[in-house]
């Protein structure tokens, strides 16, 4: 929303013959359009990275102003749709897409940005890989413009795991994983780092084994609505495999109060020796550690989220957002123009070297230098699916059940059967 600013006003008073009339006259006023950015990113390296891509727009854009205004993950879930409704509604926000997404658009406070990605030609989009664009597109029209894309998987601390005399390249299956985690316990060593209190972060364990269980097609089948839809065997199976690792209680003590910060502390404190988390990690457990440092780059080693014995889903399926920034209906036409900078390739590779993200623009991923963000990268360019969060895929209120339920499975507070059962009645009530 342009925001109008008056400098000053003179007035004159002017006398005609037989007569006295007063005129006024304004000054023109000068105007300024301000950008408005929300973000939930934390680590200040990054935001500094952003601050100087937002001041170089500005730069060269003069009468534009962006105010960088930071929420915290929860925070930010919790007030945006409030937000989006009044008066506060930031110009762009950040999105991980889905089913939440598509929410938002269906509120009417979001403009579109499929006009803006096919002018001049498809002169932005076509910068953009399509699978990006595609994954923030609802009924043909794009209403996020994309950024990063990303893969969730095991990070771990090889000392610690050397301590336990566990092999991370010996982790393919499930199996192989529980067993690491009883090693790991038997060393004294807590094995993981866990968010409970923020829930989304526990999701991850019960997603990711849905895939494995259910595999790519039980997952279509289930948004379908066919048959038992997540409350089928193959759902169900996931959870026992959640429930099984819960009764282990690998993770750190009071997990189910901890936050997602929290869970990055106690990893890069080396107070838990795995954490199933995004291709960031490297950057967030240092800056969420008690001493700012974390671990170091060196002592830090990923693997992907293994297999389950005779199911079809295989490790190149991935769970990952693919994020980008939405633009609320009043934002101040500039806005599409930050995006398409802020999404060029020069300023893609610009984030991928020194904000250490996975890039979208056509490219720009040659810039990836960061060893542990390449394989991430290569896990990306490898791979046979890609799952958004459930907890944002399936919308708020499934995706909700989503979180809730991976808590009460991995606690003991909930069966399985129960747990997928409710999952399935969320998602039939929102598509009935």
């Amino acid at each position: 929303m342009a925001i109008i600013r008056t400098h000053g006003i003179r007035r004159f008073k002017v006398a005609a013959l037989g007569a006295a009339a007063l005129m006024a006259s304004a000054a023109v006023a000068a105007a300024e359009s301000v950008i408005t950015w929300m973000y939930v990113e934390a680590q200040p390296n990054v935001i500094d990275v952003w601050r100087g891509i937002a001041e170089q727009f500005e730069k060269d854009h003069p009468g534009v102003k962006i105010e960088m205004k930071f929420l915290e993950n929860q925070a930010f879930k919790a007030k945006i749709p409030t937000l989006l409704q009044s008066s506060e509604a930031p110009s762009m926000f950040y999105t991980w897409g889905g089913g939440v997404l598509k929410a938002q658009a269906q509120t009417g406070m979001l403009r579109d940005v499929t006009g803006a990605l096919d002018a001049d030609g498809g002169a932005w989009r076509n910068t953009i890989n399509a699978a990006a664009v595609d994954a923030l597109t609802f009924d043909d029209n794009v209403w996020a413009a994309p950024f990063r894309t990303g893969v969730v998987a095991f990070y771990y601390n090889k000392e610690l795991f050397q301590k336990a005399g566990v092999d991370a390249s010996t982790i393919k299956t499930w199996g192989n994983f529980t067993d690491a985690v009883k090693k790991l316990k038997a060393a004294g060593i807590t094995p993981i780092a866990g968010g409970g209190g923020d829930k989304w972060p526990l999701h991850f364990y019960w997603s990711y084994l849905a895939m494995r269980q259910a595999g790519h097609q039980g997952f279509v089948d289930a948004k379908a609505g066919k048959g038992d839809g997540f409350a089928s065997e193959p759902f169900v199976k996931a959870g026992e495999y959640l429930a099984e690792l819960g009764k282990l209680e690998p993770f750190q003590n009071g997990y189910l109060g901890a936050t997602w910060n929290d869970a990055l502390a106690a990893f890069g404190d080396g107070r838990a020796a795995i954490i199933l988390s995004f291709e960031n990690t490297p950057g967030t457990q240092a800056v969420n550690s008690t001493s700012g440092k974390g671990l170091p780059v060196e002592n830090i080693g990923r693997f992907p989220f293994p297999a389950l014995d005779g199911a079809p889903g295989v490790v190149t399926d991935n769970f990952g957002g693919i994020n980008g920034w939405t633009i609320t209906k009043n934002a101040p036409p500039e806005t599409e123009e930050f995006l398409k900078y802020f999404s060029s390739p020069d300023v893609q590779r610009k984030l991928a070297r020194d904000a250490k993200i996975l890039p979208v623009a056509k490219g720009a991923s040659d810039a990836v230098s960061d060893p542990l963000l390449k394989v991430a990268a290569e896990a990306i360019a490898n791979e046979t699916w890609h799952q958004n969060f459930l907890d944002q895929d399936l919308g708020p209120n499934v995706g909700a059940v989503v979180n809730d339920m991976s808590v009460a499975i991995v606690s003991g507070q909930q069966s399985p059967a129960d747990a997928a059962q409710q999952i399935q009645d969320a998602f039939s009530l929102e598509n009935p």
